[in-house]
């Protein structure tokens, strides 16, 4: 059974800077990971970290979908956990955004709960991007 990382986030920017900081590779590593990431369909990439005793510091992934500015999509492999995460961006309004994340492909609940860990603390970060 897969299980499924749904969160919602919300900004006051423009949906254009959200798209911005979703895409660029300098952006992404300051409130991601360093990155060689392009916003290209089948290009693939990977987000790096600090290797500890768990874990490589590597994330491999492919760009599957890109809609400019309403929604990104792209694997996500972690040894042996391969997902698929998707963004959707939706502006509403008076400079507020709504980002949606969707992560799919858990094959149990830590991942899970390891994944909106993290997520959370990343997209708390992302506000130092969009300034």
């Amino acid at each position: 059974m897969s299980l499924v990382l749904s969160l919602d986030f919300q900004y006051t920017t423009s949906i254009e800077k959200l798209w911005s900081a979703l895409t660029d590779s300098k952006k992404l590593a300051k409130w991601v990971l360093e990155n060689d990431f392009e916003p290209i369909i089948g290009h693939r990439f990977q987000f790096r970290a600090e290797p500890n005793e768990y874990w490589d510091g590597v994330i491999d992934g492919e760009v599957l979908r890109l809609d400019p500015p309403n929604s990104l999509s792209y694997s996500w492999a972690v040894g042996a956990e391969k997902h698929m995460v998707v963004w959707t961006l939706k502006d509403l309004g008076d400079g507020k955004v709504n980002l949606n994340l969707n992560q799919t492909g858990f094959s149990n609940v830590h991942g899970l709960e390891g994944a909106k860990h993290g997520w959370s603390q990343w997209c708390g970060q992302l506000d130092q991007v969009l300034v």
